[in-house]
């Protein structure tokens, strides 16, 4: 019963996750939407491209132009040239190698030992990318459709060019994918949970429940936030590719996103934020480590740090709702009280920083740490440290 149990667990798990991805597909613009959008789009160039290829031209041979029109639609507008470019390339050299094959074997089952196994060797050429394999897949359906001819042969590369440029014109055309909200959501997204990390261990520290097996979940989580800032590397890159060869037009008609894409020094700005978070709950977690010489800090200069380490947090989810929303902040005076509070803060945790210096080097060591993170999160928070 257990593998009965697993495998329900996993249909209804998968369940709830597609009905959350149509959920937000209705509710409004967002990844759900844009895997739809695109989904029709390649639904729809397939369709277009049969209709094309058997009822209007009437062509016998009508099956390779939606074939290739469907994995045409990609997720850029270059990257369906590009693919393009690959695909029919591949498919005219196995076309051309089935013929020749069966024409020196005259037998199917020569032509295909012959030829299939050159054409999987070269489909892993790099310049075919991920379409090299559709030489080999060309050629078992040239061959098995015992129809090798030169005319033959003629017809499916034409099929292919007219899916192609269907597939094409379709994901150029119709709704073309813009990855601009991308890099804002992803942005956004590690701003805010950079901020979670510093909130939960700003409990932790004002709670005194910074052990070894607590400063290891903060350490784990702020590491985690290394894979949201390789995902925004991504989605930038998406970004710039999904603007590639169609941004003149796209805003001759209003067809980019209102919403301008975060510069780049963002990107910058919040990998530094990530790689402090990182190194302060790595600091923390050699200092609650028994057998490592560093100790931590007084209980009271913890809950102080805590505090600043809470302020700093709500600077960073600050910063998320402002991209998310491509302006200024939704509470202007928030880095002036802030900064006021800081200061205070700060004052505390340098006065903090002396007294320690008389009870040993160790906890000096680690307080200093700590209040150089610090001030290294709240240097690139603060929008008028960074003016001055």
């Amino acid at each position: 019963m257990a593998p009965v149990t697993r495998v329900a667990g996993a249909v209804r798990r998968d369940a709830r996750s597609c009905g959350r991805a149509a959920r937000a597909a209705w509710r409004g613009p967002g990844r759900e939407r844009d895997l739809l959008v695109q989904s029709l789009k390649a639904a729809g160039a397939a369709l277009l491209a049969w209709l094309v290829a058997r009822v209007w031209l009437a062509d016998p041979m009508a099956l390779m132009a939606p074939w290739v029109a469907l994995v045409l639609v990609q997720a850029t507008v270059y990257s369906s040239l590009v693919q393009a470019a690959r695909q029919f390339t591949a498919i005219c050299i196995g076309a051309l190698v089935a013929s020749g094959a069966q024409a020196v074997t005259g037998d199917t089952t020569g032509a295909l030992a012959l030829s299939v196994p050159v054409l999987v060797l070269l489909s892993n050429w790099p310049r075919f990318g991920d379409q090299g394999i559709y030489a080999a897949t060309t050629a078992v359906f040239t061959i098995a459709s015992g129809t090798v001819s030169a005319v033959a042969v003629g017809h499916r590369l034409g099929q292919a060019a007219l899916g192609a440029v269907i597939g094409v014109a379709v994901n150029a055309l119709v709704l073309p994918p813009i990855h601009l909200r991308d890099v804002r959501e992803n942005l956004a997204a590690l701003a805010r949970e950079a901020g979670d990390v510093l909130h939960a261990v700003a409990a932790d520290l004002r709670e005194g429940e910074w052990d070894a097996q607590t400063t290891a979940r903060r350490l784990d989580a702020s590491t985690r936030l290394h894979n949201r800032v390789d995902a925004l590397r991504s989605a930038r890159s998406w970004s710039r590719e999904s603007l590639r060869l169609t941004s003149g037009a796209l805003r001759a008609l209003h067809r980019v996103p209102t919403k301008a894409v975060p510069p780049e020094d963002e990107d910058e700005r919040f990998g530094r934020v990530t790689g402090h978070v990182t190194a302060l709950t790595r600091t923390l977690a050699v200092a609650a480590d028994e057998k490592r010489t560093p100790a931590a800090p007084d209980a009271e200069v913890l809950r102080c740090y805590a505090e600043l380490l809470e302020l700093i947090g709500d600077s960073c989810r600050a910063e998320a709702d402002r991209l998310l929303d491509g302006g200024a902040r939704t509470d202007p005076l928030l880095d002036e009280r802030t900064d006021a509070v800081m200061r205070d803060l700060h004052a505390r945790l340098q006065d903090g920083l002396r007294e320690h210096a008389g009870q040993g080097a160790a906890r000096t060591a680690v307080l200093g740490t700590l209040l150089l993170q610090a001030e290294n999160l709240w240097a690139e928070l603060d929008d008028g440290a960074r003016g001055r």
